[in-house]
């Protein structure tokens, strides 16, 4: 991070990358030494992904930490207590397009607000309303997965299942990180093309 630290004010910073690539697992990280240094934290994700629990945000790698579940980013505003200093927000292209100023007013109230999430959808197009919230974040950090295919630094998830739907939850078996070289945008909507004409 940068050794420019913000004084007295809050601040955005934002997790992005591929699937697979480590975003929840900084994400954790994080809020678990904020936990340490006995800072308030709250922590909350879309109602949306309950891939692997309900009430936790659940890395790839099995990493746990208690979460809020909301449903739009407004919710965030009216759960957050004045106390608390830390946001966690995780899968921030979930969440409306809302968000950014969501946590623009919370970082204006004197809070560290970090959000993780995938910066493409996989066509490889920029997902809202993450790129907004990476325009007006203070700090960025990429994460880079590795292509199950090649083995070089991945920035892409690949859908290996035909759907056309922006919004598919899944994990292992329905998504892959890949390269640029190895990304196959058109992949699932080929696959999506065959299944109808059988």
């Amino acid at each position: 991070m940068d050794p420019i630290t913000p004084r007295e004010t809050g601040w955005i910073e934002v997790v992005t990358g591929s699937m697979f690539s480590g975003k929840s697992e900084e994400l954790i990280r994080r809020l678990r030494r904020a936990q340490i240094a006995r800072q308030k934290v709250q922590i909350f994700k879309p109602r949306t992904d309950n891939r692997y629990s309900e009430d936790h945000i659940v890395s790839h790698s099995e990493m746990r930490i208690a979460s809020q579940v909301v449903s739009s980013a407004a919710e965030l505003l009216q759960l957050v207590d004045p106390e608390t200093e830390v946001v966690g927000i995780d899968e921030g292209q979930f969440f409306d397009m809302e968000l950014p100023a969501v946590c623009n007013t919370l970082a204006n109230a004197g809070k560290r607000v970090i959000v993780a999430g995938l910066d493409q959808d996989y066509l490889g197009k920029p997902f809202d309303p993450m790129p907004q919230l990476l325009a007006i974040a203070e700090y960025i950090t990429k994460t880079l997965a590795i292509c199950m295919v090649c083995g070089s630094p991945a920035n892409h998830t690949q859908r290996l299942v035909a759907s056309r739907d922006r919004v598919l939850l899944g994990a292992a078996g329905t998504y892959e990180a890949r390269c640029r070289r190895c990304f196959d945008p058109a992949l699932a909507g080929a696959e999506a093309r065959t299944e109808k004409a059988v």
